[in-house]
């Protein structure tokens, strides 16, 4: 039988002539279909601005050092994430301030409150697998607290919060264009979106050598820039993003129908339009399972294996560790099914017939 991989990048006639005319144009790096991107994705997310860069991980660097971060300045996140989601923290001289998650897998908003300390800066959710935090509750302690919100939005492109879409609740977002993703370029990229024109600009400034004209350079920047040919790829995808969202909606409740029984499948709250960038089941048996859907040529992934704050490069930073008890144990069984917006049906079905033959 055909094997049903994990993901699948969205490729169409159309976004393969828009990358063609953008080959043909002569012009590669930060040039019309780069403007027209970024002002397509401001609009689409409710913001002033969004600033293309050569990744999620860059986008959010550059906009941190901004900020200005300094050390000792913490930054509340939770630990169940990828492990990029920190990494900008750290490289910014910050220290993540780790937190439990609710069963909706984003942070627990009651974890935050007992986290925050006399250093605490920010706070960053992160709207994981698709499903929004709780903006409400995090952005209200935030305000409470004199405290930023950084949404993360790298799985959740078009999800919604309370009808707003995520990224348009924080004072900036942070979204991904890695192949995987709801809303992908054909390789690596990302972007800042925002309200604030001055955060805007000196992410537009860093991410080009620090400059606003050719030879004039305000700042020490970098080269983290993005390119024409997967600005005009994007743009198309974009045009598709609620068609294919709504079809892994569609892919998500037909496996909780099938599966609701057998093993815990995704929570959805009343206030949020998820979008489904994982489907994410968890059993005790998940290792098992996983062995079991991959000899009938079923792929499955782990998102994620290792907390954050237990991974090597985050325990030598720390005396003590806090103790996440939800985080801790679900990390052994979690198991992320095939969910992609082209994904069949009948597809879907075959990988819950090898479910439920296994758990019968």
């Amino acid at each position: 039988m055909a094997k049903i991989p994990l993901s699948k990048v969205f490729l169409n006639d159309e976004i393969r002539a828009a990358a063609a005319a953008a080959l043909d144009s002569g012009m590669y790096i930060l040039g019309r279909e780069c403007e027209a991107f970024e002002q397509e994705l401001a609009d689409y997310t409710g913001t002033r601005h969004a600033v293309l860069s050569s990744s999620w991980t860059a986008a959010t660097i550059l906009l941190l050092q901004v900020m200005e971060l300094s050390a000792g300045d913490e930054v509340i996140v939770p630990s169940h994430t990828a492990f990029p989601t920190v990494e900008p923290i750290i490289l910014a001289g910050a220290k993540p301030v780790f937190v439990d998650v609710d069963d909706s897998y984003c942070m627990d908003p009651a974890q935050v409150a007992a986290a925050i300390g006399p250093r605490t800066v920010g706070v960053m959710p992160v709207h994981l697998y698709g499903h929004p935090a709780d903006m409400d509750a995090i952005q209200q302690l935030a305000e409470r607290h004199g405290l930023w919100v950084f949404e993360d939005c790298a799985q959740a492109q078009g999800a919604m919060h309370r009808g707003r879409r995520v990224g348009s609740i924080g004072f900036a977002s942070g979204f991904s264009f890695y192949p995987s993703k709801n809303l992908t370029v054909l390789g690596d990229g990302g972007c800042i979106c925002t309200n604030d024109d001055r955060l805007a600009d000196g992410v537009r400034m860093l991410r080009n050598h620090g400059r606003k004209s050719k030879f004039t350079h305000e700042k020490v920047g970098y080269n983290l820039r993005f390119n024409e040919i997967q600005a005009a790829a994007g743009r198309v995808a974009l045009r598709y993003l609620d068609q294919l969202n709504a079809h892994r909606r569609e892919v998500a409740g037909h496996y909780s129908r099938r599966l609701g029984e057998l093993v815990v499948t995704p929570p959805e709250r009343g206030w949020a339009d998820p979008v489904y960038h994982m489907y994410v089941i968890r059993t005790p048996d998940r290792d098992a399972l996983a062995a079991h859907l991959s000899a009938q040529g079923i792929d499955t992934g782990i998102h994620y294996p290792v907390a954050n704050h237990q991974q090597p490069a985050i325990t030598g930073l720390y005396s003590e560790l806090p103790s996440l008890p939800n985080t801790e144990r679900w990390v052994d069984e979690i198991l992320s099914l095939p969910i992609h917006g082209q994904m069949s049906l009948e597809e879907v079905d075959r990988v819950c017939d090898a479910v439920i033959s296994f758990i019968e």
